[in-house]
């Protein structure tokens, strides 16, 4: 059973656009999530919060300094182990992402789909389980357009926990919700993630959420500037 933090980062620096124009996103980011935590990564917009997620969740490459995801040194990855890494983890997005023409069984099943191993049987059960784990077994058949959008990012994040992800990366994801639909949302992750054993790693504004964080992480001009951890009553 692997051991230590799921996510270990030091001296990460980050920079957009080139000579001139060059501007430095994240300056000397040094971090760790323990397996299992449920972390909020807070700040302004502007702040280098999407940056640093999209560097965890191996959507850009590591430019400077050292990033550890699940003991996989990301610095001079090549994109065949990006794509592999990817692979392991979920995501969560404000705008759901949903494709308008698949019911929300298909699109949990396009979750599975990334693995080779998955045959469409087993996806199909998988997605099948999951949307009746997030309250939605009588909605299997409807397209997105017939959902609320509380019931559209209880489909996302069955898509995303369809592949069984170690940590899930969530970006905004109650932003579009009222304060119900988002507790609700912020409660059912932590739910999932604790029966799981599941890291996971929310970027947010909202400060309604902030009451179920296990640690906020405060960044501002590309710094960390706070670090407080929590007990959940």
């Amino acid at each position: 059973m692997e051991t230590g933090p799921i996510v270990a980062i030091q001296a990460v620096n980050h920079w957009f656009g080139q000579g001139s124009a060059r501007k430095q996103a994240l300056h000397d980011i040094t971090l760790t999530l323990g397996r299992g935590s449920f972390t909020v990564l807070m700040g302004p917009s502007g702040s280098g919060k999407t940056t640093l997620l999209t560097l965890i969740g191996c959507l850009r490459a590591v430019q400077d300094g050292t990033l550890r995801l699940m003991g996989q040194d990301l610095h001079g990855a090549n994109d065949t182990t990006l794509v592999a890494m990817r692979r392991k983890l979920g995501f969560i997005f404000q705008a759901h992402n949903l494709h308008e023409s698949l019911t929300a069984e298909q699109n949990v099943m396009m979750g599975a789909q990334v693995h080779p191993s998955v045959t469409d049987d087993h996806a199909g059960h998988a997605a099948r389980h999951l949307l009746g784990f997030v309250g939605l077994a009588d909605r299997v058949d409807y397209l997105p357009a017939n959902l609320s959008g509380g019931q559209k990012q209880r489909v996302a994040i069955a898509r995303a926990l369809v592949g069984n992800p170690a940590l899930l990366l969530a970006d905004e994801p109650t932003a579009a919700l009222d304060k119900d639909s988002a507790s609700d949302m912020v409660d059912l992750v932590r739910r999932i993630g604790a029966s799981r054993g599941m890291t996971t790693l929310l970027v947010t504004h909202d400060n309604r959420i902030l009451d179920r964080a296990d640690r906020i992480l405060t960044l501002q001009d590309g710094r960390i500037v706070a670090d407080q951890a929590r007990t959940i009553r």
